[in-house]
């Protein structure tokens, strides 16, 4: 049970930040990025809040016999969300395009996040 409340806590962090790096993207570049910056920016922050609700999906999923797949599909979302939407806020910010080659790890780890979360859903009881 602590471990989903430390989940939980995760991925309500990661949804605060998701919002308030929408916010910043939003008022605050305005004007200091180009579209396409901008755009880059916007989607790392609309998929940190779309994999920080799986996150906390998984928490509650970490119970029983699904429990050790529920948290490997937790800590794939939270590295997913480091690497994919950090590379692009760092993208968007700096402009340089060396992390790009980040970025696919970031969306790999959804992937397998995902893949996991749902082995998980088979294995817990209601």
């Amino acid at each position: 049970m602590r471990l989903m409340n430390v989940w939980l806590l995760i991925a309500a962090i990661n949804g605060f930040l998701a919002v308030a790096a929408g916010a910043f993207g939003a008022h605050g570049l305005q004007g200091r990025l180009d579209a396409h910056g901008l755009q880059v920016f916007e989607t790392g922050a609309r998929y940190q809040m779309y994999h920080a609700l799986a996150m906390g999906l998984a928490a509650l999923a970490m119970r029983g016999a699904g429990a050790g797949a529920a948290q490997a599909a937790a800590a794939f979302f939270l590295a997913g969300i480091v690497l994919f939407s950090g590379s692009l806020y760092i993208l968007a910010l700096s402009g340089v395009r060396g992390l790009g080659i980040v970025t696919p790890f970031g969306g790999l780890a959804f992937l397998v996040g995902w893949c996991a979360l749902a082995w998980a859903a088979t294995k817990v009881s209601p």
